[in-house]
C-alpha cells in the first residue's frame, strides 16, 4: 500500500507525520517504522508519529522512535503534531491531546508556526556524581560542558547512555555550556542512538536542572540554543517543586508526499 505522510521539524528535530484517524495503518511493526525513518533507503526522520481519535481528548499523538520502537514523550514531536493537528483543522489554537506520558495542554500561534507545550509535572532532580539526572516525559542526564561545540557528542554521550547505570533502559545524554542569558544545548538521543539537532524534553531538563544548579526560584524564563534552532522553557519553581513548565518554539511542515509500504 501507499502510505500518505507529512514531514515536519521542530527547531532540526524532524519526523514523519501520518493521519490515521480512520486507523487505516497497523504501526505496531517496527521495521516499517525503521524503514521509513531511514535517511537513506526512506523518508528519514528521529521519529514516526500518528496521529489518532481518542475519547475526551482532541487527538492522541503515538510515537516511535527511528529504530521503530515505542518511545516516551518527545516534546519537539508533540509541538509538531500540534501544528499537523491545526493544518488538518482537528484543532484551532489550543488544544488538549493525549501522548504516553498523560494528557498534555498546548497553544498554537495563528499562523500555525510557533506551539507551547505543557511538559509534565517534573520529578525531583537527582544527582550523578557533578551531573543532573530527571524525567520530563522522558529520562535525561545533563553535563555542563565548556568547549561544546568542539565536543564529541556521540562518542561522549553514548559512552553515558551505555554505561552500568544507564544501559538496560538507556537514556538521553545532554551537554551544557552557558551562553548569554541562557544555554546552548547539544543532545544524544537513544532510540535514535545518535546527536540530534534538538531535543524537547530535553532542552526542558536542562532548563529545570540549572535552575537547582543555580538555587533561582519563582517565575523563570531559560532561552536555550540547539543545533537546530532556538527554545524557550518557562515554569514556576519554589525550590521544592516545578510547575506550569512550558516548551515553546517554531514547528513547520517541510513537505508531503507517499512511499511504497
Amino acid at each position: 500500500m501507499k502510505l500518505h505522510f507529512y514531514k515536519y521539524q521542530g527547531a532540526g528535530n524532524d519526523f514523519i507525520l501520518v493521519d490515521n484517524r480512520k486507523n487505516i495503518v497497523n504501526h505496531a511493526n517496527p521495521a516499517l517504522i525503521a524503514r521509513v525513518c531511514d535517511r537513506r533507503f526512506g523518508v528519514g526522520g528521529d521519529g514516526m508519529m500518528f496521529l489518532q481519535e481518542k475519547e475526551g481528548y482532541d487527538f492522541e499523538m503515538i510515537y516511535y522512535n527511528s529504530d521503530g520502537q515505542p518511545s516516551s514523550m518527545c516534546g519537539n514531536g508533540g509541538r509538531c503534531m500540534v501544528a499537523f493537528a491545526k493544518f488538518l483543522g482537528v484543532i484551532d489554537s489550543e488544544t488538549d491531546f493525549l501522548a504516553v506520558d498523560g494528557p498534555h495542554y498546548a497553544k498554537i500561534s495563528e499562523e500555525g508556526n510557533w506551539v507551547s507545550l505543557e511538559v509534565i509535572n517534573a520529578a525531583p532532580v537527582k544527582r550523578d556524581g557533578e551531573d543532573y539526572v530527571l524525567n520530563t516525559g522522558s529520562p535525561h542526564y545533563i553535563q555542563l560542558t565548556a568547549g561544546l561545540a568542539d565536543k564529541d557528542v556521540f562518542a561522549d554521550g553514548r559512552a553515558i547512555r551505555y554505561n552500568d547505570t544507564y544501559k538496560a533502559n538507556g537514556i538521553n545524554v545532554n551537554f551544557v555550556e552557558p551562553q548569554g542569558e541562557g544555554y546552548f544545548v547539544r543532545t544524544y538521543e537513544r532510540g535514535v542512538e545518535d546527536e540530534t539537532y534538538a531535543c524537547g524534553t530535553g532542552v526542558t531538563a536542562v532548563a529545570l536542572a540549572m535552575a537547582v544548579h543555580n538555587k533561582q526560584t519563582g517565575h523563570i524564563t531559560t532561552p536555550i540554543k540547539a543545533l537546530g534552532g532556538n527554545l524557550n522553557i518557562r515554569f514556576d519553581y519554589d525550590g521544592q517543586t516545578f510547575s506550569n513548565i512550558l516548551l515553546e518554539g517554531p514547528a513547520e511542515q517541510v513537505f508531503e508526499g507517499e512511499i511504497e509500504v
